[in-house]
């Protein structure tokens, strides 16, 4: 009893041990140099208890949402964050949560370098076997975009109250002009290469998707749709619909898709570049 309180005292005093509910696991605040522009960017991660660097071990990567950073999914009592947490745990999955230039992202040109960065590196150090992406919001919509630019990379995606057209999406118009360099009268192109609905054969890996039908921060029509296009081409996708849902996922929801796309994923192995 005395170590779980220990424990409990280290999470929320933002300490180095966080307590998943079925392992014990460190977290490490990583520094590094983005090749993309020299700038010094940062990511947490989180090994579980019973890592073994010689085997091969399944990398989630979680994404916040829009106004955070980092360590949303690391310490955010939220739903979404604490499926995460336990889904890894669960899983003995390495976690990573980067901030991919906080706190808003959306997953532009440097985000995404960032990214592909991260995971080069991760894979040199650790058995990488398959890779999975989460996040809400801002964080959904960019796991979606980065697994349409790089499906090579991703095994998995679980997206929470995300859109997947950029180009009819209307909302947090400045934050997104300034990380994809351009309005979207600007640079059409960009925000239709960053939009996930427009490139549905790349998604080959297995889409696991929330939504609400009261949500009006990010509208559910469009990860609707695709949802519906992906099914059309045979692919594995879940949706979860709640009509009288808003911006929010919750923690069963959350946990459902992130089952999904894991139990879906082709069998792992380690990757090697």
């Amino acid at each position: 009893m005395k170590r779980v309180f220990v424990l409990l005292l280290l999470l929320f005093a933002g300490g180095g041990v966080v307590w998943g509910g079925t392992n014990e696991t460190r977290t490490t605040d990583v520094s590094f140099t983005a090749r993309v522009d020299g700038a010094e960017q940062r990511y947490v991660l989180m090994l579980p208890a019973g890592l073994h660097q010689d085997e091969p071990h399944d990398l989630l990567i979680a994404l916040h949402g829009h106004g955070s950073d980092r360590w949303q999914f690391i310490r955010d009592t939220r739903d979404e964050c604490r499926a995460a947490r336990y889904v890894a745990a669960t899983h003995t999955m390495i976690y990573l949560t980067p901030d991919y230039r906080a706190k808003t992202s959306w997953m532009g040109p440097q985000a995404e370098a960032d990214l592909v960065q991260i995971i080069g590196e991760l894979k040199k150090t650790y058995r990488v076997a398959r890779i999975f992406l989460c996040g809400g919001s801002m964080g959904g919509t960019a796991s979606l975009t980065f697994a349409a630019l790089h499906p090579e990379l991703v095994d998995g995606v679980a997206a929470m109250n995300a859109t997947s057209n950029l180009v009819e999406y209307g909302g947090f118009a400045a934050a997104i002009a300034a990380s994809f360099g351009g309005s979207k009268a600007a640079i059409p192109e960009e925000y239709k290469k960053r939009s996930a609905e427009f490139w549905p054969e790349r998604f080959t890996m297995p889409v696991g998707i929330t939504a609400g039908g009261k949500d009006d921060v990010v509208p559910p029509q469009s990860v609707g749709r695709f949802a519906s296009v992906l099914k059309a081409r045979g692919r594995n996708v879940l949706l979860i619909h709640r009509e009288d849902g808003d911006h929010s996922t919750n923690y069963d929801d959350a946990r459902a898709i992130l089952d999904f796309v894991i139990q879906k994923a082709r069998p792992g192995t380690a990757r090697h570049d």
